[in-house]
C-alpha cells in the first residue's frame, strides 16, 4: 500500500485573478479545466513540478483562508524568480524561522496562503 501527496483544493473566487497570480506569476501550469456548462463555476488542476493543486469556484470546495506548504528544493532560485517578474501585487521575502525552515509565504486574491520552504 502505498500513499502519495494529497491534493489541496482552494477555493477561487475570480478566475482571471487566480490564473493571473497562480499561472502567470507563481509559474504553475494548468493539468484540466472542467465546467459542467459554460457559464458555471470552474475546477481546475494546476501544477508546478510536482506540487498539484485544485482551484475551485464551487461553493463548499475548500476554505477561504486555507494555508498550504510546499517544500522547495531551491526556494532562493525560486524567489529570484518571483522577484525578478517585479509583479505589480506581491514581493514576497525569505524568513528563517526559529524551526528550522526559510520560508516564502504569498497570499492569493481568496485570502489562501501558500508557503513555500525549505529546511534550513
Amino acid at each position: 500500500m502505498h500513499f502519495r501527496a494529497p491534493t489541496p483544493i482552494l477555493r477561487m473566487f475570480d478566475e482571471n485573478k487566480a490564473r493571473e497570480f497562480y499561472l502567470g506569476y507563481l509559474g504553475f501550469e494548468i493539468d484540466f479545466e472542467h465546467r459542467f456548462e459554460p457559464g458555471t463555476p470552474l475546477y481546475m488542476g494546476i501544477r508546478l513540478g510536482d506540487c498539484l493543486l485544485h482551484l475551485s469556484e464551487h461553493h463548499g470546495d475548500g476554505s477561504p483562508g486555507a494555508a498550504i506548504r510546499i517544500q522547495v528544493d531551491d526556494l532562493e532560485a525560486y524567489h529570484a524568480q518571483l522577484t525578478a517578474k517585479q509583479y505589480k501585487y506581491y514581493r514576497p521575502g525569505l524568513q528563517d524561522q526559529e524551526w528550522g525552515m526559510r520560508e516564502m509565504a504569498v497570499h492569493d486574491g481568496s485570502g489562501n496562503r501558500l508557503i513555500f520552504f525549505r529546511p534550513l
